[in-house]
This record gives C-alpha cells, structure tokens and sequence, in this order.
C-alpha cells in the first residue's frame, strides 16, 4: 500500500506533533517504503545504497554534521541528496533547518515537517503509525465487543438482535469495540485487530430507541478503541430441516484477511438469552486459547469408555 506525504501528517500531526515548514503544496509526494530513513551517509556523499524511497529524519547529528561543511560542499551535498526524489524530511528536536536546505527542498519540491519529538522517539512511533496505516484492512458488518479479553465479532442479518446482545454484555460489565461496521486490520504478527469506524466510535443504535452514547451511560470503561479478534459468531433464525453442531467437534474457521478465526453460529430464538450464551462461548475460546477444549475432552473419555467395554 502506498501512502501520501498528507496521509501521514494528517494521522501525526497530533499523536507526533508534527508540523509543516515548506513545501505545504507537495503534500502528495508518495512514500513508497514505511521505514524511516537517517541520511547520514548520504550528506556525507555515499548515495550507493541510499534509501530515498522512505521518509528522511534529520535530527541534532544530522543538523551538526552540516554545519561543520563548507557553503560549497553543503550545497553540492543538498543538489544531490533533493535530486534523488525523496518523499519528505521530517526535522526532530524542533530544530531550525539552515535557509539553503529550506530554499533546496523547496526548489525540489520536497515537503519539510518539523516535531518536537527527541530523534529515537519519533521514529519509533513514526514507524508504528505507518505500520498501523499500511496494514490491510477490511471492513466487516457486525459488532464487535470485548467479553473479559476475548474479541467477539457478532454477525447475523438486520434485526436479529446483534446491538442488543452487545448492549446486555455492556451491562454485564464487558466492553464495546464497534457497533454494526467493524474495521479489521492485520499486524505484522498476523494477528487481526478491530476498531470502529471514526465517525461511529462510541455510539450504537438501539432499534426503537436510537443512537446511544456508549460511555456517558456505562462509563469509560464500556469502550475498548481496539481488540485482538479472537472469535466469530453468527446470530441466525433457526431453520427446521437444518440442525446446528450440538457437540462443538465440528470446528469451523473464517478467513479474515489470510487469517484463520474461530467461527461459530448459534440460532436465535425466543426467551434465549442471547448475552449469556455468547458469553459462555467467549469463555469457551478463551478455555481452547489454554488448552482445554471440553468437546474434545468429553469425546476422549467416552472412547475410552467404549474400548474398555469392548476389551473385556
């Protein structure tokens, strides 16, 4: 995935502190690699392996480094550093760049942001948030909630009761990730995560009651801005000549993103309490996360059961 120059200092410019010094109308130079680079090597004119695809983070060695050249040599080090069409420089430690480098950066047409962020810092977090925006992502109709660390992703067609079932878990105690649209993201462990949609975070919409606001009701700690997806289940109307697995042996796994989940579907039906069963089953995943799988477990002893009684 390719980022722009604006993405990333719309999505730093608060959580980095990040602010533009030049080259505002270049904002749509694309950054091509998500590592961050320190030009160190190449102002001192070693450009062989130069990383001119990533963000350039000039910090207090970077800024000494050329003050200690001549007018000459910074000049001729700067012509060739712009030239090799970098995306941007990002300026640590809220340091003033010399006039030459602004006028070359943008006679190249090079955006330079500044933070105040020690240099180590930034990059550190800079290199989160890139990873966190380049990650691929999908969005998913369902709610999502947060039953004691296990995320439960509900399913199931208009109406069958999923923003219900999620808001009887809130009043147990468990907490909302995302209210009927879901956006899930894999990290670099492969592990999916899900958050809300910016525009609906903390909000849900209860049929014939409307929108709700999650945490002035239930309190801060109803809301989780993201979870690991460990468990997926799909509310449905039971179907007579259909019947769901009553054992738990038959195991089923959903796709996400190249990733397996844990997929479960239980029927809705009137006078069940649909809170609590999918409670139980979050409880359950979280049994199989340690080891104990009580289908499995129960299925074990009753053939031991049956090959005793057939030895003897």
């Amino acid at each position: 995935m390719e980022l722009t120059v604006q993405q990333f200092f719309e999505s730093g410019h608060e959580t980095l502190g990040l602010k533009i010094v030049g080259g505002g109308p270049n904002l749509d130079r694309i950054i091509r690699e998500i590592a961050l680079n320190r030009p160190g090597l190449a102002l001192a004119g070693f450009f062989q392996y130069f990383a001119y695809r990533r963000i350039q983070v000039i910090g207090l060695a970077e800024i000494a480094y050329l003050k200690s050249l001549t007018q000459e040599e910074q000049n001729e080090r700067l012509d060739k550093f712009f030239s090799k069409q970098i995306p941007c420089i990002v300026v640590t430690r809220n340091r003033q760049l010399m006039p030459n480098v602004l006028k070359r950066a943008e006679a190249f047409g090079v955006p330079v942001l500044r933070t105040a962020m020690i240099t180590g810092a930034f990059i550190n977090a800079a290199t989160i948030m890139m990873e966190n925006l380049c990650s691929p992502r999908v969005r998913a109709q369902g709610t999502m909630v947060d039953i004691l660390g296990i995320g439960v992703l509900l399913e199931g067609e208009p109406g069958i009761g999923k923003s219900e079932t999620a808001l009887a878990l809130i009043e147990r105690g468990h907490s909302l990730v995302a209210d009927d649209i879901t956006v899930l993201r894999r990290d670099n462990a492969g592990a999916i995560l899900g958050s809300a949609v910016e525009i609906t975070r903390y909000h849900m919409e209860i049929r014939g009651l409307g929108i709700i606001h999650v945490p002035s009701l239930f309190g801060v700690a109803s809301m989780r801005s993201e979870m690991k997806l460990d468990l997926i289940i799909r509310l449905h109307h039971p179907q007579g000549d259909v019947e769901d697995d009553r054992t738990g042996l038959a195991v089923q796994y959903r796709d996400v993103l190249n990733t397996k989940i844990p997929f479960i579907t239980l029927p809705v039906g009137a006078g069940r309490d649909m809170a609590h069963v999918v409670e139980v089953a979050a409880l359950n995943q979280k049994l199989k996360q340690l080891g104990h799988d009580a289908a499995k477990e129960l299925d074990e002893k009753m053939m031991m059961v049956l090959s005793r009684k057939h030895s003897k």
